[in-house]
């Protein structure tokens, strides 16, 4: 998600949760995102998972961002629309894992843990590395369009 705030672009980012993401805050924040079903398409998954993580249903006109691949090997695809949200008011869905490690005890934690607004340039230290190239991409494309208005 995007928006243009005082002339400049911003983007919505999320924070992961969990204890692995708990301390961490620079490379730590990704577009919201994650795995494809069986059968399903890449664009419907990029949607869902966005409404999963963050509990707003992504509408409008999606602007498609391609494809980076992560170091770890996997290759996330992207699309961007504009809205507006409050980042206080994301509703993460969770996930269940065993913690502390070893210890037998089960606990729920959220996917996502907070959202936040960025402009591009405050995003650069913020976003995991593998994904800026989305952010250059949205930004070079918005460039492009007020650039014909």
């Amino acid at each position: 998600m995007y928006r243009i705030q005082s002339a400049e672009l911003e983007v919505l980012l999320v924070h992961l949760g969990g204890p692995f993401w708990a301390r961490k805050d620079e490379g730590a924040w990704f577009i919201p995102k994650g795995e494809i079903d069986l059968g399903e398409e890449e664009f419907s998954a990029a949607k869902r998972e966005f409404e999963e993580e963050t509990g707003i249903k992504p509408e409008g006109n999606f602007i498609p961002l391609g494809r980076v691949r992560h170091k770890s090997g996997k290759t996330v695809a992207a699309w961007a629309f504009a809205g507006a949200c409050d980042p206080a008011s994301i509703k993460s869905n969770t996930f269940t894992m065993e913690w502390p490690p070893r210890s037998g005890k089960k606990k729920e934690f959220p996917e996502v843990d907070r959202a936040q607004w960025f402009t591009i340039d405050a995003a650069r230290p913020k976003i995991h590395p593998d994904e800026f190239q989305f952010l250059k991409r949205l930004e070079e494309m918005i460039s492009e369009k007020q650039g014909k208005a």
